[in-house]
C-alpha cells in the first residue's frame, strides 16, 4: 500500500522577529512532533554540517524521519552531505544547487556526478525546481529535462508561478510547461505563489484562485505519482513556508498570518487529496 509522509520544514520554525530571541531546536522539535508530523527537514550546506550533528539525538528522541534540503556550493560539496544525511537517517536528499553553469549542457556533468555520488551512498534524491540554484527557471529546467531524461526532481511550483510570472488563469503553454514537470517530479513542497510574490497568505480572499491552482497542481503531479511508483512506495510532502522575507511583513515588522495554522492548512488539504487519489484507485478497481 502507498504511504503518505508530511514533514515541515526546521527553516519554516523560524519567526525572526525583532528583538525576540527564537525558540531551540528542541522546543521546535517537540512541537512538530506533537503536531503529528513524520519528519523535519533540514538545509544544510558543508559549513552547517558540524552545527547540525547536534540534531540527531532530538531525530531519535521525538520519533521523527529527516528530510534533507542540501545546499552545495561546490561539485565536491555534496559527498560530505550524503555522509551527512546518513548520519542523520535521512529518507531523502533534495539538491538545491549552488553551481549554475550558465549553458544547461554544461549541467549535465553535474548532474550526473551528483546523481553517481547518491546511489554509491544508497539514498534517494531528487534536484529541486528553485530560484538562483542550478534549476533556477523554469525554460532552464525543461532543457535539463531534456538532456537527462531520468531526472528526478522536488516540485516547489511556487518559484516557477513567479520566475514566468505565470497569470491567473493559467495559459494553456504555461500548464503544458507545469505538466512536463509534474511528470518527473517524486516529492512536493507546500507552498503558494502568485506572479508577484513567491509566498502568499492561503486564507486572504484575494489568493482564493491561486490556492486552487497549487491544490490542482498538487492533484496532479500526486496522481500522477501514483500511477508509476510501486504499491509499498512512500510520497513525502513538504510544508515549507518560509520567514521573513519569503512571508510578507507590515511596517510593524509583523508577519500578516499565521505561518504555523498555515502549514497545518496545508497538510490537511494534502491529506485530502492523498484520500480522493485513494478512492480514485479503489474505484478503479472495483470497475466502476
Amino acid at each position: 500500500m502507498q504511504t503518505l509522509e508530511i514533514f515541515q520544514s526546521l527553516w519554516a520554525m523560524e519567526q525572526r522577529i525583532p528583538g525576540r530571541a527564537e525558540h531551540s531546536h528542541s522546543t521546535w522539535f517537540k512541537m512538530i512532533a506533537d503536531a503529528g508530523y513524520d519528519g523535519v527537514c533540514i538545509d544544510p550546506a558543508v559549513s552547517e554540517i558540524a552545527e547540525l550533528r547536534g540534531l540527531k539525538a532530538l531525530y531519535a528522541e521525538n520519533d521523527l524521519e529527516c528530510m534533507m534540503n542540501a545546499f552545495p556550493f561546490t561539485i565536491d560539496d555534496m559527498q560530505p552531505l550524503y555522509e551527512f544525511a546518513n548520519e542523520l537517517n535521512a529518507s531523502l536528499v533534495n539538491i538545491i544547487g549552488g553551481v549554475m553553469p550558465i549553458n544547461p549542457k554544461d549541467a549535465v556533468p553535474v548532474i550526473q556526478r551528483w546523481t553517481a555520488e547518491a546511489d554509491q551512498a544508497g539514498l534517494p534524491m531528487f534536484f529541486e525546481t528553485h530560484r538562483d540554484s542550478l534549476l533556477n527557471d523554469l525554460y532552464y529546467t525543461l532543457q535539463i529535462i531534456d538532456l537527462v531524461p531520468d531526472i528526478k526532481l522536488c516540485a516547489d511550483l511556487s518559484h516557477f508561478v513567479v520566475d514566468r510570472e505565470m497569470r491567473d488563469p493559467i495559459t494553456s503553454i504555461d500548464q503544458r510547461y507545469i505538466d512536463r514537470i509534474l511528470e518527473r517530479s517524486d516529492c512536493f513542497q507546500g507552498r503558494v505563489a502568485n506572479r508577484e510574490q513567491v509566498q502568499i497568505q492561503i486564507e486572504f480572499p484575494q489568493h482564493q484562485n491561486w490556492v486552487s491552482i497549487f491544490r490542482g497542481w498538487w492533484k496532479q503531479g500526486m496522481r500522477q505519482w501514483r500511477e508509476r511508483h510501486a504499491d509499498d512506495a512512500t510520497l513525502i510532502f513538504l510544508c515549507e513556508l518560509g520567514p521573513p522575507p519569503y512571508a510578507i511583513t507590515g511596517m510593524d515588522q509583523r508577519e500578516l498570518s499565521d505561518r504555523w495554522q498555515e502549514a497545518l492548512l496545508i497538510r490537511t488539504w494534502v491529506e485530502e487529496i492523498w484520500q480522493e487519489l485513494e478512492q480514485e484507485g479503489d474505484s478503479q478497481l472495483s470497475g466502476e
